[in-house]
């Protein structure tokens, strides 16, 4: 059974971007990789800084990000 998450993009890194969810703020964020957001969301790499989003959750694992 998947579930889904509020995520909030805070920054990029390189090729990576730091996202906080309801389980991980901003003192320990999940890194994602950048291509993978903006392949499953549309959005632009300039966009995400700062984007809510929406992840879905199976198994403990993210298994897409969407727009919120």
């Amino acid at each position: 059974m998947s579930e889904r998450l509020k995520v909030r993009v805070l920054l990029l890194v390189g090729d990576e971007a730091e996202i906080m969810t309801e389980l991980r703020d901003h003192r320990d964020p999940e890194r994602v990789p950048v291509a993978r957001l903006v392949r499953e969301t549309g959005l632009a790499r300039e966009e995400l800084p700062g984007a809510e989003l929406v992840a879905v959750v199976s198994a403990g694992e993210l298994e897409r990000f969407e727009r919120a």
